[in-house]
């Protein structure tokens, strides 16, 4: 059997900081509601130093104790945790040996900020020890920021703009500050992760936490199932949804700010089987940019792109399934048009980014707000630019190509594979041939795939049967390198970071637009689509790939590429 851990006050009596008759008095003073540790009272007092405690700690839980004054702690160590979470958790991270992080703590028993650590960085954690002065110090050395008072512990940097009082609360437990922090927490650590989604799903033994980072959800610890009902219930006050709707689906909003950036969290609630599970979308305007350069176009696709924004009338088609960054590419274009000479409108449902100079509508059906009503009010306002959030019925479509008949410029979305597929579309939801042909400029598809992390990919030799099955042919390969994902610290060992489009981009030409108007087939639209120069999706992602910008799996299996 192994041998109970030793007691602090033991350790300090053998070591001779203390004596038996002041700890009896620490205990006592503890038993009558004293809110400080014994060794907080020790070193308050005067009878032992900090080190004298950080180092019966080390021996009473067996781990390392540091002198933090003594190393060198590299720039890329201290760059994996922001100086926020540091001042709040009061942690310095030390050095990264393989899949491990070494990082200094001064309370052994913390383990919130170590399972904070594991979320953040997707590493082993392994603590070693130091005194509250000497990471204080640290962090205001190498952070430049000012650490208060180590006997307190600051709440997570986070404001919500609705906060809730207590009287709100009808659900138990919600009000726990536990609770409170770990929702924040919760929160904090997907922006820090650059999650666009955080997944609360109640299962049939555990609550399970999933965050969407890159298009691809990865589960976080999870939090303990007795804390379901109070997570659930404090996230719903603070999008202030119903507490008492648990049969129905609802939807509602957050705004807060952390971290210094001010955050939009669109939250949707479903009830299910093991209770209501929620789904936060967020919205960082501050971490997107709206610059055609950072879509990921390559130089001719993008010289395209730039010229059919630029013409007067005619509808634009940006297709794609759902979350393949259709209105991050519309936003970017509708921003390189900005201008004072021109007037922009959207409808959109939801208006997701509020764009400067642009007016931006909301679609409300239930107070008969649609995107067709919207539309014929908007070509009232005499706009030279008019972007619809989706075509999604025959009224829609009939409103859009009304608009661009008559001198407008649109752009708007639609649900096809690829591009010669949105013309079939459109004709399929009875729409006149001859309308389409002669309305639609252009139509691009797209899809997005995750980049290779530039501080760890490795060179990769490809087997040459799997190379002819991609359609890449031996002179495409002269000098090129290929690479492969490997994993590091830095995109928490997923070896991807980031995401950028491979598009597909139709233009219409008169042979095309004759083939629309005799109601050709998708086939043959897209094979002649291709003889006039038409770069397919596996095209463009073959060009990335050659490029050294991602892999030939993600380019085929991730990005759900239709040859």
């Amino acid at each position: 059997m192994l041998d109970a851990r030793r007691l602090l006050g033991e350790i300090l009596i053998d070591a001779g900081c203390v004596t038996q008759e002041q700890v009896d008095t620490a205990l006592e003073r503890q038993m009558n509601g004293e809110t400080l540790r014994v060794g907080e009272m020790f070193v308050a007092g005067g009878l032992c130093s900090a080190t004298d405690i950080t180092s019966a700690l080390a021996e009473q839980f067996s781990m390392e104790m540091v002198d933090l004054d003594g190393l060198e702690l590299f720039p890329e160590t201290l760059a994996m945790l922001a100086p926020e979470f540091c001042r709040a958790n009061r942690v310095v991270p030390i050095n990264v040996v393989e899949n491990a992080l070494t990082v200094a703590v001064c309370d052994p028993l913390d383990l919130q900020s170590l399972d904070s650590l594991r979320f953040l960085t997707g590493l082993q954690i392994e603590p070693v020890l130091a005194t509250t002065e000497a990471i204080n110090a640290a962090i205001e050395k190498y952070y430049c920021i000012t650490v208060s008072d180590p006997f307190t512990t600051p709440e997570p940097d986070i404001e919500f703009k609705n906060p809730y009082t207590p009287e709100d609360v009808d659900e138990s437990g919600v009000e726990d500050a536990p609770v409170i922090k770990l929702v924040s927490l919760i929160i904090a650590q997907a922006v820090q992760s650059r999650a666009s989604d955080i997944h609360v799903e109640p299962m049939n033994d555990r609550l399970s936490v999933r965050y969407r980072i890159d298009g691809i959800c990865t589960e976080i610890d999870s939090p303990p199932k007795r804390l379901q009902s109070a997570i659930i219930a404090r996230i719903k006050i603070m999008a202030q949804l119903d507490m008492a709707e648990r049969r129905r689906p609802q939807d509602g909003k957050i705004l807060l700010k952390i971290l210094d950036r001010r955050l939009d969290l669109r939250v949707s609630s479903l009830p299910a089987k093991h209770g209501e599970s929620l789904v936060l979308r967020i919205l960082d305007k501050g971490a997107i940019s709206f610059g055609l350069d950072q879509l990921g176009f390559h130089d001719d696709d993008s010289r395209t792109f730039r010229a059919l924004i630029k013409k007067p009338n005619g509808i634009m088609l940006i297709t794609g399934p759902t979350g393949s960054g259709k209105t991050t590419t519309l936003y970017s274009a509708l921003n390189e048009l900005n201008k004072p000479d021109r007037k922009i409108i959207t409808v959109e449902n939801p208006v997701e980014y509020t764009l400067s100079g642009i007016n931006q509508v909301q679609v409300n059906n239930a107070a008969g707000m649609t995107f067709q009503r919207a539309l014929k009010a908007m070509l009232r306002q005499a706009p030279n630019v008019i972007l619809v959030g989706e075509i999604r019925d025959p009224e829609t479509a009939h409103v859009a190509i009304e608009a661009a008949l008559t001198g407008h410029l649109v752009f708007a979305t639609l649900h096809t594979n690829d591009a010669p597929s949105a013309l079939t579309r459109l004709v399929d939801m009875d729409m006149a041939p001859f309308l389409v042909a002669s309305s639609v400029q252009a139509v691009q598809a797209q899809r997005l795939v995750r980049m290779l992390c530039p501080d760890c990919k490795h060179p990769v030799q490809l087997d040459d049967a799997r190379v002819r099955a991609a359609g890449i042919r031996e002179e495409r390969l002269a000098g090129r390198v290929l690479y492969r994902a490997a994993g590091c610290p830095h995109c928490r060992n997923t070896g991807f970071k980031g995401r950028k489009g491979i598009y597909e981009i139709m233009v219409m030409n008169r042979r095309i637009r004759e083939m629309c108007f005799q109601k050709a087939t998708t086939d043959a639209i897209r094979e002649q689509a291709r003889r006039d120069g038409m770069h397919t999706l596996l095209d463009d992602g073959i060009r990335k790939v050659l490029d050294g910008w991602t892999t030939l799996d993600e380019v085929l299996g991730e990005a759900k590429v239709y040859v």
